[in-house]
């Protein structure tokens, strides 16, 4: 009797997945993005929002909760109902810095509350200077910070930020020692730097070129394997005189952990269709974003790669969060 009940229960267990899987989703879908209305990552998810929409026939919303470097959207989402229903669109900062920068502090474990969805995309970095600063390459800017030690300001989005940790990574490097400033976010960083209060930033692509463009800021390389599609007169930092380095910040697409791996598989299947609309396509690349895709599992690589990289260079500059 014992072995029957066993096996009956195994069978309906499979049923029950089998049919959450061909019945998902049978309510609205909440994207939770942990940045205001307007940013990329909004912009992302509003984006990826809409589509799905269309594939899976529920609408997909994206609802907005900013603040404490993450750690408000991830905490709501992964107390959130493992169905499916619940989708969070994280990033580099959120699955890989915070983990090594709050420590025991911090208020959630992605590795056992989430579960990996999709990577949606990547974003590279440009390092950037005010056009008083005399250099034109990495190997200018090298020998210039060798010989102002201590007298180069550099800005950030905020202390641990990527573009903090980048130029963190960048100073063990060549043994540099620029000043860190850090702001309350991008823009107002490179509000500083084109005003001269600093004079030079590691920024995200989307956000310093348009500055470069309209010639407030000279940019020196771009932080990426390759030269980009959209600004092929940038050379990379190994062609500009620079040892290579990787700072790429992503998105990727979580679910509270408990989630049924076959409504993770369909989720991620519909958001891989996703990203290979031609319209998703041209909009990621209006936005400088290169896009992922794949498997949950290259989730999981990615930020067991970012998190162990992240965190020795969080040790080692002996970065805190007050």
């Amino acid at each position: 009797m014992k072995i029957v009940s066993r096996a009956f229960c195994a069978l309906m267990v499979t049923v029950a997945s089998f049919a959450s899987a061909t019945d998902f989703p049978t309510k609205p879908i909440r994207i939770i993005v942990p940045y205001a209305a307007g940013g990329s990552t909004d912009v992302i998810g509003r984006l990826v929002g809409e589509r799905l929409t269309h594939r899976l026939g529920q609408p997909a919303i994206v609802d907005n909760k900013p603040g404490a470097s993450e750690q408000i959207a991830v905490v709501a989402s992964a107390r959130s109902q493992p169905d499916g229903h619940t989708l969070l669109l994280s990033t580099l900062t959120g699955l890989a810095v915070n983990p090594g920068l709050y420590g025991a502090k911090l208020q959630y474990d992605p590795d056992k509350e989430l579960v990996p969805v999709a990577l949606v995309a990547t974003v590279p970095s440009v390092v950037v200077v005010h056009p008083s600063v005399p250099v034109k390459t990495m190997a200018e800017l090298a020998a210039y910070l060798k010989a102002n030690p201590g007298r180069v300001n550099y800005g950030s989005a905020g202390n641990g930020t990527p573009s903090h940790l980048a130029m963190e990574y960048y100073k063990r490097q060549g043994s540099f020692d620029p000043v860190h400033v850090p702001y309350k976010g991008g823009a107002p960083a490179l509000q500083e730097l084109m005003g001269g209060q600093v004079q030079m930033m590691m920024a995200l692509v989307p956000e310093a070129m348009p500055l470069v463009k309209g010639g407030k800021l000279r940019a020196i390389a771009v932080i990426s394997p390759k030269r980009l599609a959209q600004y092929p007169e940038i050379p990379t930092v190994v062609e500009s005189g620079g040892k290579d380095f990787d700072a790429n910040f992503w998105y990727a697409f979580m679910a509270p952990a408990g989630t049924p791996a076959d409504v993770v598989l369909k989720l991620n299947q519909s958001i891989n269709a996703v990203l290979q609309e031609p319209t998703v396509r041209a909009k990621f690349a209006e936005l400088s974003l290169d896009i992922a895709g794949g498997s949950p599992a290259r989730v999981t690589d990615v930020m067991r790669t970012d998190s162990a990289r992240w965190k020795k260079v969080i040790d080692e500059a002996g970065i805190k969060i007050d």
